[in-house]
């Protein structure tokens, strides 16, 4: 593949739920081993932007390509972490059990000593190893994003999207969290949902705002202006539910 061909990209993209716009003629470009955020209130259309870029969705006009490919055919190259998992408490899954869903990728069968390793190589890489065998059900919730990190990051992805991997975790893990992703970020391209701009700053160089129409910032623009402009506030945290709108309670 030429090296100029960026991650991600996305050409005069719209998408609609039931004829009502989410997404407008949004162009963008994000270049391999880049890290940006995208940030935005809840309605605006983040979370349809990150399914598209997955290829859960396709747009109803325009084009969205993953490594110069479709993004369903770029899968194998992504590993993605959501804000939360829906699981049934009293099921016994366990963390290595949840960690290597992760090697699934279309694959049908009992995973092997390699798919172990990998499972394990990740666990580590977020500090978590020593849970391998604990039930799922029984973590912090802070441990539990760790855990899906674990699995984003067990097929040794190219690309890696986080959605709101901050929420639920403190301080503590909140720095050791944004140590990992500048290492992970030498090797593959990183985009990440956060309402948390204070942490994001730490890690991304650009800003990825999304209100139905995407514009993108450099860090050092994100004045006190341009989040008041998006938000309707001067804050640091903006919380989910703040903003969520009755036509787009999903975003």
């Amino acid at each position: 593949m030429d090296s100029s061909t960026p991650a991600i990209s996305l050409s005069h993209v719209t998408f609609s739920y039931g004829g009502s716009p989410v997404l407008e003629d949004v162009t963008l470009s994000i270049a391999e081993r880049a890290a940006v955020s995208v940030v935005g209130p809840n309605g605006g259309g983040k979370t349809t932007l990150v399914r598209l870029m997955l290829g859960l969705l396709t747009p109803q006009r325009g084009a969205v390509r993953v490594f110069g490919q479709s993004p369903v055919r770029a899968r194998p190259r992504i590993g993605y972490m959501p804000q939360h998992m829906q699981h049934d408490p009293m099921f016994p899954v366990t963390v290595m059990d949840i960690v290597l869903m992760g090697r699934l990728a279309g694959r049908f069968g009992w995973p092997g000593r390699a798919d172990r390793q990998a499972a394990t190589d990740a666990l580590a890489q977020v500090d978590m190893d020593a849970f391998s065998r604990q039930s799922y059900a029984s973590l912090s919730g802070g441990q539990r994003q760790r855990v899906l990190i674990a699995r984003a990051l067990c097929g040794h992805p190219d690309l890696l999207l986080l959605d709101e991997p901050t929420s639920n975790v403190d301080s503590l893990v909140e720095g050791r969290l944004l140590d990992l992703l500048r290492r992970l970020n030498r090797r593959m391209t990183i985009v990440l949902v956060s309402h948390d701009l204070g942490f994001v700053s730490g890690l991304v160089r650009e800003v990825v705002c999304v209100n139905r129409r995407v514009v993108v910032h450099p860090t050092s623009e994100m004045t006190g202006a341009t989040i008041h402009d998006l938000y309707g506030g001067e804050v640091r945290m903006v919380h989910h539910h703040q903003f969520s709108t009755p036509e787009h309670p999903h975003d």
